[in-house]
């Protein structure tokens, strides 16, 4: 299998749709057995999904993601696990345990709203509204 993480600096990016960087992780009899960050050479939302299964990902670890890119993401067949961050290698051994916390109704809803995009998704109420933030799972080293 071939899970992938979006990626920046050792860390999970947590936006999706700005994601630079993925990490790509070959996973075989429960062990990684390889690893690659790839660029996404700016390709941004809707695009990321196809990237990825070009990519073959099988699954997704990050932080906030918006509702067009889960759907194409699950489109895609891609298993989404959101709402995640901290270190990358961490979360991708969380999973492997089978003990990575993440939260599977994880959306980034502030799409349109006309403001700066240049934060990271887990740092403010980016969830199912602002009365309601998405919770981030931290994953340490």
């Amino acid at each position: 299998m071939r899970l992938a993480v979006t990626y920046k600096d050792g860390t999970i990016f947590q936006h999706f749709g700005h994601t630079g960087q993925f990490k790509l992780y070959d996973i075989e009899d429960g062990k990684v057995v390889s690893a690659q960050v790839a660029d996404t050479n700016g390709q941004g939302h809707g695009a990321l999904a196809g990237f990825l299964a070009a990519a073959k990902a099988d699954a997704l670890i990050c932080g906030g993601i918006g509702g067009g890119a889960k759907a194409a993401l699950a489109a895609a067949g891609i298993q989404l696990f959101g709402g995640v961050s901290g270190d990358a290698d961490a979360a991708v051994q969380a999973y492997l345990e089978g003990k990575l916390q993440y939260n599977p109704d994880v959306l980034c809803s502030h799409h349109g709203e006309g403001h700066d995009h240049s934060h990271d998704c887990g740092s403010h109420d980016c969830g199912s509204g602002a009365a309601d933030p998405m919770p981030v799972f931290k994953v340490g080293k």
